[in-house]
């Protein structure tokens, strides 16, 4: 198999569309991902995410826009000359054949010769951890070896660009995230290019060197997981990738130690500025920026309330505290040596630092 330095492309896609008589699918979505990136397009059903991962392939044609491979328009290219490798959600393999004829089958399309097929079928077989299984027929396998399979079918020919939909979607979640570091530790040895469709938020966060973020066909935010989580654009992707409270207030003043919005009856402490005096801003707060407040222990910002509901999770708690001007602030506490047993009705102290909170813009304010 080709090596790393020679195997990623670059992937451009200019203002790609797609309608279906009076419904848009895809509206108008540009992006890039340079040689050798995970990408993966994430969003809920009816998001575009599919659509487009189908005009990648070319298994459908943009209404509008154009798809193009190092700089080249690949756009009006048949599926079969785009040279990409695909791993379909259900694998696809044929239950007929061996491990070793289901990764043959892109060669023997190919027409290559039976010597060089069989060396290809065994590095790639190498490469997913499963050279002893050439023999064995896919129900013989379980849903984790199935998916091995087809990922070595679909990089044994060197594709250009591999391409996966939904790939981890069978699996439960344990054996999930087990091939969760698998295939991200096989992007990395082979240096391809991979572009993914998935609606898991932890999957697309473990996996990807950028994220494109996709809602009614639109591209609502594009950029490392990192960069997504800490710092969403707008309310939907603050809700979407992760969980979120979200604050409404009104700014009060402004100056170099940060802004002051008021909520209610609460002055909260802001270092980003949100905007001018009198504008109305919405913050988001991630629950496990939240920390509960020791009696006498105070925090840039800090909110009295009760727990409204708890829930053990194993490694946390996640409380909902209803307080009098924010609302109901969803908490992650961590359940090591928690510094209280939660029960309903329990009164406690919220804070949390200037930083923690960012402005996020309304949905409708975004498009």
């Amino acid at each position: 198999m080709a090596g790393a330095e020679s195997a990623g492309h670059a992937l451009e896609l200019r203002g790609l569309s797609k309608r279906y008589g009076g419904f848009t699918a895809v509206d108008a979505v540009s992006l890039r991902v340079e040689r050798g990136q995970f990408l993966t397009l994430l969003g809920p059903s009816g998001s575009g995410k599919t659509t487009i991962l189908m005009m990648i392939a070319g298994f459908v044609a943009p209404g509008e826009g154009a798809v193009l491979l190092d700089g080249r328009d690949i756009t009006a290219l048949p599926p079969e000359r785009r040279d990409f490798g695909m791993v379909f959600q259900g694998y696809a393999l044929f239950p007929h054949m061996t491990v070793a004829e289901n990764v043959a089958f892109p060669l023997r399309v190919r027409r290559l010769g039976r010597a060089a097929r069989e060396e290809k079928v065994r590095a790639a077989l190498d490469l997913v951890q499963l050279s002893g299984f050439a023999d064995r027929r896919p129900s013989q396998l379980s849903g984790g070896q199935q998916q091995r399979v087809a990922l070595a079918r679909a990089l044994v020919f060197d594709p250009d660009l591999l391409l996966l939909d939904e790939p981890l979607s069978a699996l439960d979640r344990k054996l999930r995230a087990e091939l969760q570091e698998e295939l991200k530790a096989l992007h990395r040895r082979i240096g391809r290019t991979f572009v993914s469709v998935t609606h898991d938020q932890e999957e697309a966060l473990s996996l990807s060197d950028q994220v494109a973020i996709l809602n009614h066909g639109r591209l609502v935010q594009l950029g490392p997981p990192e960069a997504l989580y800490e710092r969403p654009r707008t309310r939907f992707v603050a809700g979407f990738l992760g969980h979120s409270n979200f604050l409404r207030g009104t700014v009060r003043e402004v100056a170099a130690a940060g802004s002051v919005v008021q909520a209610g009856g609460t002055r909260l402490l802001q270092r980003d500025e949100p905007g001018p005096p009198g504008a109305t801003v919405l913050l988001s707060l991630r629950p496990e920026k939240i920390a509960l407040l020791a009696e006498g222990e105070g925090a840039e910002n800090a909110v009295a309330g009760s727990i409204a509901a708890w829930a053990y999770l194993g490694a946390g708690y996640s409380l909902s505290v209803a307080t009098c001007d924010l609302g109901v602030l969803h908490v992650a506490l961590p359940a090591w040596r928690a510094p209280i047993a939660p029960r309903e009705g329990l009164p406690v102290r919220l804070g949390w630092s200037a930083e923690a909170a960012v402005p996020v813009l309304e949905d409708a304010d975004a498009a």
